[in-house]
C-alpha cells in the first residue's frame, strides 16, 4: 500500500498534472485519477485473496480465537480509496503551488525587464531633452559675457559627469542629488535678468537617503522654461525640505507664454511627463504630485511629496 501511494504520488506530481491539469483538460485529470483510484482497490482486492490477509491478520491480532471467515468489509476499501485520493490531493497541491509560484517568478522577471526597459528608454529621453536646453542657454550666454559662458561651461562638465555616471545606476545619495540641482540653479542665475526674483531654499546638508537620479530636475528646469519674461516681473520659487524619510519639493512660478512654433513650445511637456511615468514605475504609492494651474492669474504651482524609506 506504502509503495503504491508513493508511486500515484509522483505519478500524479510528475505527469497527470503536467499533462492535464496545467494544460486545462480537467475532466482528464479528474477521470485517470478516479480510474487510477479503482485501479488500487482492485489491486488490494485481489492482493487480499491471493495471500488470505483477513485470515493472516487475525492470526496476529486474535491468535486464540478460532477464525471464522467472515464476508468482505468495504468500508476498509472505502477508507483505503479516501487515503488514495489523499495522497493524490496532496501531490496536486505540491505541484500547483510550486508552479503557481515559478509562474510568479516569471512574471516578476518579466515585469522587472519591462520596468527596467521603459526607465532606460525615459532617462534616454530625460538626458537629452536637459542638455539641449541649457546648452541655448550656454549658446546665448556667449554672445552677452563670454567669461560667464567659461564658468557655465565648467558647471555643464560637472553636470554632464553627474548624469554620465550617477543615472546608469538606479539610485544615488540624495547630497549628490542635491548638489546637481544646485549647479543646475547656479548655471541659471547666469543668464538671468533683474525682471526674475529667484527665491530657493535647499538645506545645505541633509540627513542621507537614496533616490532616484535627476527625478527632481525636470519640475525645478519647468520653473525657468515657463516662467521667465524679460518684460515682467518673473518670481520663482523652489523650496525643498527633508523631515525623517519625507522629501518635499515646492515649486511657484508665474507662466509666461511662448511662441507655438518654438522648440521650448514643441518639447512642453516631454520632462515633465517622463518623471511622472518615472515616479509610478519607481515608487508607486509612496510619493504624491500636486500640480496648481491658474491661467487666469498666471501662476503654477508644483508639490511634490516623496517617501524615501
Amino acid at each position: 500500500m506504502f509503495a503504491m501511494l508513493i508511486g500515484i504520488f509522483y505519478l500524479n506530481y510528475f505527469y497527470l498534472t503536467q499533462e492535464f491539469l496545467f494544460k486545462n483538460q480537467i475532466a482528464k485529470f479528474l477521470i485517470y485519477n478516479f480510474a487510477a483510484g479503482i485501479v488500487y482497490i482492485l489491486i488490494l482486492i485481489v492482493y487480499d485473496e491471493l495471500f488470505g490477509m483477513q485470515e493472516l491478520m487475525h492470526q496476529v491480532f486474535r491468535p486464540n480465537i478460532p477464525y471464522t471467515p467472515r464476508p468482505r468489509n468495504y468500508y476498509y476499501d472505502v477508507s483505503n480509496l479516501l487515503v488514495f485520493f489523499m495522497s493524490a490531493g496532496i501531490s496536486t497541491s505540491v505541484a500547483t503551488i510550486l508552479k503557481w509560484q515559478s509562474d510568479e517568478k516569471f512574471r516578476l522577471e518579466l515585469e522587472q525587464e519591462k520596468t527596467n526597459s521603459e526607465l532606460l528608454y525615459l532617462k534616454a529621453q530625460i538626458n537629452p531633452h536637459f542638455f539641449f536646453n541649457t546648452l541655448n542657454n550656454i549658446y546665448s550666454l556667449a554672445n552677452i559675457d563670454i567669461e560667464k559662458a567659461k564658468t557655465a561651461l565648467l558647471k555643464l562638465s560637472r553636470m554632464m559627469r553627474y548624469v554620465l555616471y550617477e543615472t546608469e545606476k538606479n539610485h544615488t545619495l540624495l547630497s549628490k542629488e542635491l548638489d546637481f540641482i544646485k549647479d543646475f540653479l547656479e548655471l541659471m542665475r547666469l543668464r538671468l535678468t533683474s525682471k526674475v526674483q529667484l527665491d530657493v531654499q535647499i538645506p545645505d546638508r541633509v540627513e542621507e537617503a537614496e533616490i532616484a537620479p535627476m527625478i527632481l530636475l525636470p519640475f525645478i528646469e519647468n520653473c525657468f522654461k515657463h516662467g521667465i519674461s524679460s518684460q515682467q516681473d518673473s518670481p520663482i520659487s523652489i523650496h525643498l525640505k527633508k523631515e525623517k524619510h519625507m522629501l518635499t519639493l515646492v515649486t511657484k512660478n508665474s507662466i509666461v507664454k511662448i511662441a507655438e512654433d518654438s522648440p521650448e513650445a514643441k518639447a512642453s511637456g516631454i520632462g515633465l511627463a517622463n518623471t511622472k511615468r518615472r515616479l509610478d514605475l519607481l515608487y508607486p504609492g509612496k510619493f504624491t504630485l500636486q500640480i496648481r494651474e491658474d491661467l487666469k492669474n498666471a501662476h503654477y504651482e508644483i508639490e511634490l511629496t516623496l517617501d524615501l524609506s
